[in-house]
């Protein structure tokens, strides 16, 4: 979920803008910031030779930023940050519809 949060987030990005984007999913903050470009030049393999996981999110998140100058910002998640705190009680909402059908 976090990586279609991140990808949404960026979709509705309208033009190319400064932007601080937080996280508490260390997965997207190390695979934005340290891994892919790894994954690229290696035809979206990892480090095991594997193919990438959530290859689709991955790459829509990189066309996504792209246009922008991001600075991601992780954050420990269910440690106070009341954005976080927001963001958690609207995913489990959002979840909970979901599963009522």
């Amino acid at each position: 979920m976090e990586l279609t949060a991140a990808l949404k987030a960026l979709e509705a990005l309208k033009k190319p803008c400064r932007v601080a984007l937080h996280t508490d999913s260390e997965y997207l903050r190390n695979g934005i910031s340290r891994w892919i470009h790894g994954w690229v030049r290696a035809n979206w393999r990892n480090a095991a030779k594997e193919p990438v996981k959530n290859l689709d999110l991955w790459q829509g998140i990189l066309a996504a930023a792209k246009p922008h100058e991001i600075e991601w910002r992780w954050v420990r998640g269910h440690a106070g940050d009341p954005m976080n705190e927001r963001a958690d009680a609207l995913a489990t909402v959002a979840r909970d519809a979901a599963s009522r059908g």
